[in-house]
């Protein structure tokens, strides 16, 4: 089957990125209370995919006004990821290797989506 977009997206080293931190906050999310299920844990992932979904997305449109778009709500789902780690962090969800092995993560990926949304501004 072809497809008819490009799926660049794939190629892009923010997004291969961006998906690492996504399947490892899948992953460790699996450890937390079952109580936070359906709150923090659903929250968590879903900041995380959005990431990961808008600079794909982003990535697809082809006005810069629309691209750009896309590419900071990426990063406004990054700084939320951010949040929600440290507030797990200190509920002792996370233990602190985990807690800053995340937030490399996220550091790598926050100056990879900057670096990326300034060449689009070029």
């Amino acid at each position: 089957m072809d497809n008819s977009y490009s799926k660049t997206f794939r190629q892009l080293v923010v997004w291969q990125e961006a998906k690492k931190l996504c399947l490892n906050i899948y992953r460790i999310t699996k450890n937390f209370p079952q109580e936070e299920v359906y709150a923090l844990v659903s929250q968590l992932r879903r900041s995380a995919y959005s990431v990961l979904a808008n600079i794909a997305e982003g990535n697809e449109r082809k006005g810069i006004k629309d691209r750009l778009n896309f590419f900071n709500i990426a990063r406004g789902s990054l700084v939320e990821l951010d949040c929600l780690l440290e507030l797990s962090f200190d509920l002792n969800y996370l233990n602190e290797k985990d807690y800053k092995n995340l937030l490399e993560k996220i550091n790598k990926v926050a100056y990879l989506l900057n670096k990326f949304i300034v060449a689009q501004k070029s």
